[in-house]
Order: structure tokens, then C-alpha cells, then sequence
């Protein structure tokens, strides 16, 4: 395994490296820090947490240094972010890995008061972070000149087509300058995304680290067949047995995520809800009580997880199945960063057992299953050659409930108990 300093980068990246106690790069860094410096143009197919934000923002800092702009700061780095967390985090990254450098950085996107964003870009920017939709507002304002663009990083690429900024992409791309050296993430790489990169990326070399090898290889998965309206007792179970410390909650809802937490929270148990219709100042907050440890589970939606970034996340929770098996993917990658171990359950009620089967299509293999718990509920488990997708909600059949609850009580707890806290 190579070190930073083989890389090439100067002494002040280095100490800022060192700083943060990191030694070995990541295998996307290490692939990708080479190529972006020595002018390539990259494509690049990688979760975040694989350690990319450094891939692009190390060499974009060292060759910004090699031209000596400390005196003209005008935008030369220009990255997209789907998300206001995630591109709050991007930003935060320059933050550490320039502070020994003389090289002006800042994030701007909406949901947020402009004006101390057009402030800071009256003082001069050198690298800009930003989600789409605030970017384009500032340009057409005047706020935001983009003619000496050098470098463009457009990150999470499928998430930004997910969200529908596909036609503001492409109206960026057409005020950038033609000159310029390009970068492509994406998680997954379908062919609006490959169209997307052959656009705009020039004889782009390709880095492909496969996150179904991370999902299978590292993360415990589970599924737990179940009713939907015996989902949050069963989740309280898992999360009083395990003594879970942080873990992510995924449900399909803005409004499943308010009324999961106001549940929770009646079983004294701490979570916030972290999704769209959330204040930006209410988002923030929660993500950074849950980094420091203050409330140890997040209930969020796929939108929102996406600027999640944290390290020492233990367990993820599907609590709604996904309808995109790539989702699957997503939210459990949430987990087992940086060579840690994590677990996954996924809860499956009879009406998303099309769901599970997309998803093990997906992954190439079958979630094992936990049945021997409280709730355990056969008719949600897939027919045989059954199909991926939704499928029609059974009706419901009351008469099994208590007697399934007689018949495994106490099995569950006994054996999660065996496994531990991760």
C-alpha cells in the first residue's frame, strides 16, 4: 500500500493529512490522486466513505498552490452537490486540508439566508461548493462568475439525476469554460449516467470500486419478516437488545421518519428525523448531536441519508424496504467504513416482498433470515419465482398475531443477545 507522500503532494497538504491522522490512502485516492494530477479527466464509480471527497479535493488544493493565486481569488474549482449536507461536509474537508494554505473556499445552497454567500463571493473564492438549484439562482443574479473555471467535480451523480437536477446540470455545463479538467462520482453507473459522463468528461480514465463487494463482504445483513404495524415494536426490541449507540433508521416517508421518532420517543428511546422538510439550521443540528454522540439514531429518508457521512455508524435499519434495490446499496453503506464490521436488518412486510426480491437480485445473493423473533409474519416471506416490484397489500389477518407472539416469545432476545453490540 502506497503512503500520501508518494503521491506527490507538498509539504502543507502533508502536515494537514498527518494532522487529521491519516497515513495510507483510500483505494480511490490512491487511484484517483495520480490521475487528477496529472490532468486526466475521471469517472468514477464509488460510495461515499470511500474517502473520494479527498481524492478530487487534494489534487484540486495542489495544483491550485502550483499556480500561486494567493493574490487573485477567483472561482477555479467548481464542485455540485445533490444534497446542503452533503456539500456542507465537501466544504468542511477544504476547510482541514487547506488550512495551511492561502486558498479561499466556500459552499453555498439554499434553504439558507444569501446574503452572507454573496458576501463571501464579493471577497473572492477560489474553490466553490454548491448545490444546483442555489447556484443557478446566484449566476442569474450576477452573484457568480464562472469564466475561469479550471476544475469541475460533479459528485453523487445518480443521486443528482434521482432528484431531478439533470436539466440543471446541463445548464451549467453550458456556462462553464470548454477548457477545464472534469470529474465524475457516482455510486452506481446506469446508462443516463454514462450519457451524462460522455457529455462532458474528455478521454476520462475510469476508477470502479464495486460497493456490492463492500455491502457483502463487511456488513452483517439480516431481514425480518414482519406486519408493518408490528415494525416499531419490533425495531424497539433490536435497538434495547443491541444497546445500539449509533445506527440510521430508513423510512420511505418524510412523514414515517416525524412519526417513527414521536414513537420512539414514547419508548424512551432518543432519535431525530433528518429529511427535506426540515429547516437547514434543524438538519445540521441533528447530524452534528448524532456525530458527537448526543442522540445515537437517526430516522432519515434517501434524500437526506445521502449527506450523511459519519463514522462509527454500527447499524442501519431498513424499516421500509426501498422500491430502487441500488437504495439498498446506499443505506447500508451507511455502515462498515473504514475496515469496521456493521449490521444491516431489513424489515419486510407483505406488500414489499417484491422489493426484497429486487434487492437480492441486485446483491447476487439472499439475506439471511432472522424468524425467530416476536413478530415474525410468514406471509410477508416471497413466493417462489416471485417478481421484483411492489406488490398488493394482503389483508389483514388478526387471529396469528398473539399467537405468534406466545409461540417465540423470549427466542429473539436470547439470541441477538448472543450476537452483542457492535
Amino acid at each position: 500500500m502506497s503512503n500520501f507522500k508518494s503521491l506527490g503532494l507538498s509539504k502543507k497538504l502533508l502536515l494537514a493529512i498527518s494532522n487529521e491522522g491519516y497515513d495510507s490512502p483510500t483505494p480511490v485516492q490512491a487511484l484517483g490522486i495520480p490521475l487528477l494530477l496529472n490532468g486526466k479527466d475521471v469517472l468514477g464509480v464509488a460510495q461515499t466513505g470511500t474517502g473520494k471527497t479527498a481524492a478530487f479535493a487534494l489534487p484540486i488544493l495542489q495544483k491550485l498552490l502550483e499556480k500561486d493565486i494567493s493574490n487573485k481569488h477567483h472561482i477555479r474549482a467548481l464542485i455540485l452537490s445533490p444534497t446542503r449536507e452533503l456539500a456542507a461536509q465537501i466544504d468542511e474537508r477544504f476547510s482541514v486540508y487547506s488550512q495551511y494554505i492561502n486558498i479561499r473556499h466556500k459552499v453555498i445552497f439554499g434553504g439558507v439566508s444569501q446574503k452572507p454567500q454573496v458576501q463571501a463571493l464579493r471577497r473572492g473564492v477560489d474553490i466553490l461548493v454548491a448545490t444546483p438549484g442555489r447556484l443557478l439562482d446566484l449566476i442569474q443574479q450576477g452573484h457568480v462568475d464562472l469564466s475561469r473555471i479550471e476544475f469541475f467535480v460533479l459528485d453523487e451523480a445518480d443521486r443528482m439525476l434521482d432528484m431531478g437536477f439533470i436539466r440543471d446540470i446541463r445548464k451549467i455545463l453550458k456556462i462553464l469554460p470548454r477548457k477545464r479538467q472534469n470529474l465524475l462520482f457516482s455510486a452506481t453507473m446506469p446508462s443516463s449516467i454514462a450519457d451524462l459522463a460522455n457529455s462532458f468528461l474528455n478521454n476520462a480514465e475510469m476508477i470502479d470500486l464495486s460497493p456490492k463487494e463492500i455491502t457483502v463482504d463487511k456488513i452483517d445483513q439480516s431481514v425480518l419478516f414482519v406486519r408493518k404495524e408490528d415494525k416499531r415494536k419490533l425495531i424497539v426490541d433490536i435497538i434495547n437488545d443491541n444497546q445500539v449507540k449509533r445506527g440510521i433508521i430508513f423510512t420511505r416517508t418524510k412523514h414515517g421518519a416525524n412519526r417513527l421518532v414521536k414513537q420512539l420517543d414514547k419508548a424512551r428511546i432518543d432519535a431525530l428525523a433528518i429529511h427535506g422538510n426540515k429547516s437547514q439550521g434543524a438538519r445540521t443540528r441533528a447530524l452534528e448531536m448524532f456525530k458527537k454522540g448526543s442522540v445515537p439514531l437517526l430516522v432519515a429518508t434517501d434524500i437526506a441519508s445521502r449527506g450523511i457521512d459519519v463514522e462509527g455508524v454500527t447499524h442501519v435499519f431498513n424499516y421500509d424496504l426501498p422500491n430502487e434495490p441500488e437504495s439498498y446499496v446506499h443505506r447500508i453503506g451507511r455502515t462498515a467504513r473504514a475496515g469496521k464490521s456493521g449490521v444491516a436488518y431489513a424489515f419486510c412486510d407483505d406488500s414489499e416482498s417484491g422489493y426484497l426480491v429486487g434487492i437480492q437480485r441486485l446483491i447476487g445473493k439472499d439475506i439471511p433470515v432472522i424468524n425467530d423473533h416476536l413478530y415474525h409474519f410468514a406471509k410477508a416471506i416471497p413466493k417462489p419465482n416471485q417478481k421484483p416490484g411492489k406488490i398488493k397489500q394482503h389483508k389483514k389477518n388478526p387471529s396469528s398475531s398473539k399467537s405468534n407472539k406466545n409461540k417465540n416469545d423470549g427466542k429473539y432476545r436470547s439470541r441477538r443477545r448472543k450476537r452483542g453490540p457492535m
